[in-house]
């Protein structure tokens, strides 16, 4: 019963009642119908003051759901710094994978979130990862972004970082040419070799 209820008060982004559930013996890796533990419901919900008393009570970072996201993970997809900073002190692996290989870099240069590939980076995320479709975090910021300057300074982030622009996609295609075949001539002169 406790555990229902340290899942309802996360959920709901009560402080309190979780402080009170996990004082009076909640399970911190408890799961809700679809396997998230309550530092995964708080970190997609971006409850980072919640988060912040799961981690201190030892949450596990890295406890994925019954598709393999892990709180981790979904802070790449919610683009969330203040939450990646809450999540470090649990030791989370900076390059684990979802179920499509993709890293946390990926997920946010997919979705074009400067300010946390920045963070990412300086913690010390793998900036060449390849996921299962062949794409680094700069091919994937390339692909699927919309050329904006957000995704330009996804783009130059990496760059400074080191990311190898002439890692090429399956199909051999650079973020270049990915670049110039989008029209987005901006990335294109940050790329261009």
């Amino acid at each position: 019963m406790r555990d229902e209820e340290l899942l309802t008060a996360v959920a709901s982004g009560d402080a309190v009642a979780v402080r009170e559930a996990v004082t009076e013996g909640a399970w911190l890796e408890a799961r809700d119908a679809r396997g998230r533990t309550p530092l995964l419901l708080a970190a997609a919900a971006d409850h980072v003051d919640v988060a912040q008393l799961l981690v201190s009570a030892g949450a596990d970072p890295d406890a994925p759901d019954h598709q393999g996201d892990t709180p981790w993970l979904v802070t790449g997809v919610t683009g969330s710094v203040a939450m990646l900073r809450v999540l470090l002190p649990a030791g989370p692996d900076l390059d684990h994978v979802n179920r499509d290989g993709a890293t946390v870099l990926i997920l946010a240069g997919e979705r074009g979130h400067a300010d946390y590939v920045r963070a990412a980076l300086e913690a010390g995320a793998a900036v060449d990862h390849t996921d299962d479709q062949g794409l680094t975090a700069l091919l994937k910021a390339v692909v699927a972004g919309d050329g904006s300057e957000r995704y330009q300074e996804v783009v130059r982030l990496l760059l400074a970082a080191g990311a190898d622009p002439r890692h090429p996609d399956r199909d051999g295609m650079t973020a270049f040419e990915h670049a110039v075949a989008k029209r987005h001539l901006e990335i294109a002169a940050l790329l261009r070799p």
